[in-house]
């Protein structure tokens, strides 16, 4: 017996060492079923991850290696409980990251109390965390307790046909005291350069999206509802936004369409060279487009840390439909604090008030 035994053997060695070579492990295929499986799929370049549900609590990490392909093929749903978050996080590099429209669902019921996250119940925030370059397609968010997605990519990075549904949180609940049950479901904040997001949807009640920092960023063809419109900032001390571009966008049924927002106190911060084109608002119940130094009160007396400079609406025309009793474009500048060139040609409004404070604003009525 002994022949035809060690053959074998020798086999059974010799298979297990080239499964653990680096090689093996970077081509194979890892699939992920619960968190329990993360560990070891993590070491293939191909990932594919089966519906489940992660336990409350625990967040879904993948650390992957670089030029990585997921391939979601089915729903998750996170277990509920009162904890910071956030839910699921992504690294890596030169990434792949197909979502394939399958449901990513933060249990926002839970959790919805119309006080956000500065207060009441504890909301696990951000729900999406993407620290990856490369690109990002077709995830779909319902429920996120808070913040959707914060974007901090380490390289350049694409984000196209996401959809992000907190159209439940709409409506109060037995919390909310007769408020929208949801608070502070920010879309995309977005503290990273090279960035583009497209042909996306959200559904929400704060910003569709608000860059906080980061250098060449394109907001492109996407359709915001119901929130808080397209901002950049709050902007705080020491940080600088330049070369942002807002196009083709259709902001609807919101309380702001597109805001640049400084805070009062902040110092030694710079907004440069932000372009709107082509965009779309109607239906806006407070302001239509606000630029505000006064931060976070919206015409208070504005402060003049922060410069902004080469603010444009042109080439192509941006119209907002703004209602009567709204402001339809308000400008509220420190002193000294904008300046460059601010080309408002584009720019058409109809319904609402304008109050424009210390700039000039070019072909604009």
């Amino acid at each position: 017996m002994w022949p035809a035994i060690l053959p074998s053997l020798a086999l059974i060695s010799f298979t297990t060492v080239i499964a653990t070579t680096p090689t093996a492990r970077g081509s194979c295929v890892g699939t992920i079923s619960s968190l329990n499986d993360v560990s070891s799929a993590v070491k293939c370049t191909t990932v594919n991850i089966n519906g489940f549900i992660v336990p409350a609590g625990k967040t879904f990490v993948l650390d992957l290696l670089a030029g990585t392909t997921v391939n979601i093929l089915g729903d998750i749903q996170f277990g509920n409980e009162t904890w910071a978050g956030p839910l699921f996080q992504v690294i890596g590099t030169g990434i792949t990251f197909n979502g394939n429209n399958h449901m990513w669902d933060g249990g926002g019921p839970f959790y919805w109390d119309g006080q956000g996250t500065g207060s009441g119940k504890t909301k696990p925030h951000p729900m999406m965390e993407i620290q990856i370059s490369g690109t990002l397609n077709d995830v779909h968010v319902v429920n996120s307790p808070a913040h959707c997605f914060a974007v901090s990519n380490p390289g350049p990075l694409t984000i196209s046909g996401v959809t992000v549904d907190d159209s439940l949180g709409n409506s109060p609940n037995s919390l909310s005291g007769g408020l929208a049950a949801a608070h502070n479901t920010d879309g995309f904040d977005v503290a990273g350069s090279n960035l583009i997001i497209q042909n996306s949807n959200v559904i929400n009640q704060d910003d569709c999206l608000a860059i906080n920092e980061g250098s060449n960023i394109t907001f492109a063809n996407n359709y915001c509802r119901s929130g808080h419109g397209i901002s950049i900032g709050s902007i705080s001390s020491n940080v600088v936004v330049s070369d942002v571009m807002i196009s083709g966008n259709n902001v609807v049924n919101s309380s702001y369409s597109f805001r640049i927002k400084t805070q009062k106190s902040a110092t030694s911060s710079s907004v440069s060279d932000v372009t709107y084109t082509g965009n779309t608002a109607t239906g806006c119940t407070q302001y239509g487009v606000l630029i505000t130094q006064s931060y976070p009160d919206e015409m208070g007396t504005p402060g003049s840390g922060v410069t902004i400079s080469n603010v444009n609406y042109s080439p192509g025309i941006t119209t907002v439909e703004a209602s009567s009793k709204a402001y339809a474009v308000a400008v509220n500048c420190g002193s000294g604090s904008c300046t460059g060139t601010w080309d408002w040609s584009g720019l058409k409004t109809s319904g609402g008030k304008i109050s424009i404070s210390n700039i000039k604003v070019a072909g604009f009525d």
